[in-house]
């Protein structure tokens, strides 16, 4: 494929690793061929790196399939995951997937980004719904401002929270940015 037709969110192959493209960025000098900037992050290790192409030159784009699955637990320093059609379980370094290891709860449906059968990412739900079971101890004072203490959350996600917020309740709490969005209120 070539530099021309690569955009933000690519996935291409360098040195036989996958890397999607963070940041395309074009640049046409007065005389001479016109100048790609890449900047890459590794699919596997998280890693980034830039680097600087020039029009006509090729890169090589990566086989990258989806399927979804479910997560079903956590082995050591692994999290096994389990193909929703064909029920095989597949591993995942909890390194690799950073810090959406804390955004997980078993039997949670997610989407996994493959290279081949290697398995290299998983896309979490926008929400997840958890449940406090640590929170710090919060003085009302008269403020502007609305205070927020510490809480920590069954998947071991540590978040700020309102001071309403107490042990045992449901919150629901964004992925992407891991911010507190709502108290879930459970009909009883």
């Amino acid at each position: 494929m070539e530099v021309e037709n690569c955009r933000k969110g690519t996935k291409v192959l360098l040195d036989n690793v996958p890397y999607n493209i963070e940041d395309a960025e074009f640049m046409k000098p007065g005389k001479g061929r016109a100048i790609y900037r890449f900047r890459f992050r590794n699919l596997i290790d998280g890693t980034s790196l830039e680097r600087t192409y020039h029009s006509g030159d090729k890169l090589q784009e990566a086989n990258i399939t989806t399927r979804e699955g479910q997560f079903l637990y956590r082995e050591s320093d692994h999290l096994v995951f389990m193909n929703s059609d064909t029920f095989d379980q597949y591993l995942i370094n909890e390194t690799q997937l950073g810090n959406k290891q804390y955004f997980l709860k078993e039997g949670m449906i997610i989407t996994t980004l493959f290279l081949g059968d290697r398995p290299l990412d998983i896309t979490l739900p926008i929400f997840i719904e958890a449940t406090v079971t640590k929170s710090d101890i919060a003085t009302r004072t008269d403020t502007v401002t609305a205070q927020m203490k510490q809480a920590t959350l069954e998947t071991g996600l540590e978040i700020d929270v309102p001071v309403f917020i107490k042990e045992g309740d449901t919150i629901k709490v964004d992925t992407r940015t891991g911010t507190y969005v709502e108290r879930v209120v459970t009909k009883k």
